[in-house]
């Protein structure tokens, strides 16, 4: 199976009808959350912070083309109506069903239709393939593909589906993630897990420097597998964030190519990361991707900008996958050969390495190139 429906547990299934979705997940276990920090937060998410406190969920649901954002009093009751809903047709108690949407700001949820969805997918959720896929498909918006991730450590599985294609910038980006996991683990360790994994994967992609109103993900660990080794399942959840964040930074808005960041020899992991999510939010570095243009002083003055100490005559920069890397700049000297570097910006996926001879320091970011498309898709994306 692919991803969630592999884990031990868990049932899916999801409907679209246009541009409205809705998926439905159910799983019973141990549960954790991280969530948008844009103060804007649309009211599904100030429940959910609220809800995660209890560590426990049984379900999900989640529905697309109407984000319930900037929607007041009215929003948060229907976001408390939406968890009713999935509960009275799947027999839990509401209070642990967990509840995300995504789509236009500023628009009232269609309760009727959410009603009448639920009630339609309820009684399909299974643990197959194709029940997963619907799931992943329901809650898709301007994304092309449906995102879905496995990671296996010996007798347990992690597994993700996830949406997210624009509005992404670093401390989550507009995504809706539900991992799950057959792992017995308690919810605040899967808490803890969850952060420092988030901080590492989904954190670290930009697409165009927005941060979104809804962005979610939420962990369940069903126990039903037996086995808690702490380091194994950060690993695994690690592996399956950072194979969601890859597909959510190939499938950009309007996008042509993968950007890949890594930043080597800064003074910590932080500083690194900072500079990594710098270069691949500058637009001057994806518009040259775009063009598979070798203009690498925009990777460097980008470098140079984003808060961190350093000597720039000691910077190494790199480009092209390991093994076939072309340099660029070694030690604050130029010696790129333009056209191997052209060459190298004329697959799918455009590597960038930084080293910078200041610490241990180490960390990756992803995104992807800035194109007519994504003037096109958000120009007109509510008419």
């Amino acid at each position: 199976m692919k991803s969630i429906c592999a884990v031990e547990g868990v049932q899916a299934g999801g409907v679209r009808e246009r541009k409205y979705g809705l998926t439905l997940i159910r799983a019973e276990g141990s549960a954790a959350g991280v969530f948008t920090s844009n103060r804007m937060r649309a009211p599904c998410i100030e429940l959910m912070m609220e809800r995660i406190l209890s560590g426990k969920l049984e379900a999900v649901i989640a529905n697309s083309g109407c984000a319930n954002a900037y929607t007041g009093k009215r929003g948060y009751t229907d976001a408390v109506q939406m968890c009713t809903l999935a509960g009275e047709f799947l027999g839990i108690d509401p209070q642990y069903v967990g509840v995300a949407s995504t789509g236009v700001i500023g628009r009232y949820l269609d309760l009727s239709l959410i009603e009448r969805q639920c009630r339609t997918i309820a009684p399909l959720l299974e643990r197959s393939e194709m029940a997963e896929d619907l799931a992943a498909r329901a809650i898709m918006t301007t994304d092309l593909l449906p995102k879905h991730a496995l990671a296996v450590r010996g007798r347990f599985r992690v597994g993700g589906i996830c949406k997210g294609s624009g509005m992404i910038a670093p401390r989550m980006g507009t995504m809706l993630a539900f991992l799950y996991t057959d792992a017995q683990v308690d919810a605040a360790t899967l808490q803890d897990i969850l952060r420092r994994v988030t901080r590492r994967t989904f954190n670290r992609v930009v697409i165009d420097g927005d941060m979104s109103t809804n962005d979610i993900a939420l962990c369940t660990a069903t126990g039903e597998s037996g086995i808690m080794n702490e380091e194994s399942l950060e690993s695994a959840l690690e592996e399956c964030c950072r194979s969601l964040a890859q597909q959510i930074a190939g499938d950009g808005e309007g996008a042509t190519k993968l950007i890949e960041v890594h930043v080597k020899g800064a003074p910590d992991e932080e500083g690194a990361a900072a500079i990594a999510r710098t270069i691949v939010a500058s637009p001057l570095v994806k518009t040259a991707v775009y063009g598979e243009d070798p203009n690498w002083g925009r990777v460097v003055a980008a470098a140079g900008y984003a808060g961190v100490s350093f000597d720039p005559y000691q910077v190494s920069l790199w480009i092209g996958e390991a093994g076939r890397k072309i340099p660029l700049v070694k030690e604050g000297e130029i010696v790129v050969n333009l056209q191997r570097a052209k060459t190298a910006m004329q697959g799918k996926k455009v590597i960038f390495e930084l080293q910078l001879q200041e610490g241990e320091g180490e960390a990756t970011a992803w995104g992807c190139d800035l194109t007519e498309g994504y003037v096109q898709i958000n120009g007109r994306y509510t008419t």
